[in-house]
């Protein structure tokens, strides 16, 4: 897995499972190299294949040349796309963005990209230790959300934020801790960049120094006797997501 993970980068591809999302990369811009799935799941992407390559082989096949059980009937082998600079998305005229610093799971970076481009945000910068978007299980977890919402990667960490601040956007830090400022309470600048850290660990304290303003997300006082003092990263992102919007 972790060669894939960087022969995937390296080479340029990554790897699209089931139709929906396969459409959904397509349909995004990015080309397709070659598509392996069965006779039964053929007929419904053969209007958006082209010339691509197809390897048509049984289920027993498929599921033993990838590794796992193909539910959705296909892989897709696809082109990345370059990727845009930070200054780049910056200067697109995004009012609300997202930061995730050091996000290494998979499921949770897509499951974010998820909740961010459903909720209306414009677009999601990340650390340079975050993981990639576009790893097989990210897409999958997204629901091709990764094609929907523009990214870029931090080249530097710590000096990272004043770039945001230079471009004029207010940086708000999501922590759990019960004395910062509820994300609802918060008067929300025209330009608006929230930072949100690791599974576990949350943000550093460099960040969280670097932020404008900490903000969190109240929690019930009888969870929190109870010792039930925070959400995971996914639930705290999609809930911060809907208070960042409220005022776009």
């Amino acid at each position: 897995m972790e060669l894939r993970k960087s022969l995937e980068a390296e080479r340029g591809l990554f790897l699209a499972e089931g139709e929906k999302v396969i459409r959904r990369a397509i349909g995004a811009g990015y080309p397709i190299r070659s598509v392996l799935t069965t006779r039964r799941w053929l007929p419904s992407l053969s209007d958006v294949l082209g010339d691509a390559l197809v390897y048509v082989a049984s289920d027993e096949i498929v599921a033993g040349i990838a590794g796992f059980q193909v539910h959705r009937g296909a892989l897709a082998s696809m082109e990345r796309l370059p990727l845009p600079s930070v200054g780049t998305l910056l200067k697109g005229g995004a009012r609300r963005l997202l930061v995730l610093e050091d996000l290494v799971d998979h499921s949770n970076v897509g499951a974010i990209f998820r909740s961010a481009a459903a909720l209306g945000v414009d677009g999601i910068i990340l650390s340079p230790r975050c993981a990639d978007p576009l790893y097989r299980r990210a897409v999958k977890v997204s629901m091709g959300a990764v094609f929907s919402i523009p990214y870029a990667r931090l080249d530097d960490w710590f000096d990272g934020l004043a770039q945001l601040r230079e471009a004029g956007y207010q940086t708000l830090a999501l922590t759990p801790d019960q004395a910062a400022v509820p994300m609802d309470e918060v008067i929300l600048a025209d330009r608006v960049a929230l930072l949100l850290g690791a599974e576990g660990d949350g943000l550093s304290s460099h960040w969280l120094e670097e932020a404008d303003q900490a903000v969190c997300i109240p929690m019930s006082a009888t969870a929190m006797a109870a010792g039930v003092d925070s959400l995971n990263v996914v639930a705290a992102a999609a809930i911060a997501c809907h208070g960042l919007m409220r005022a776009k």
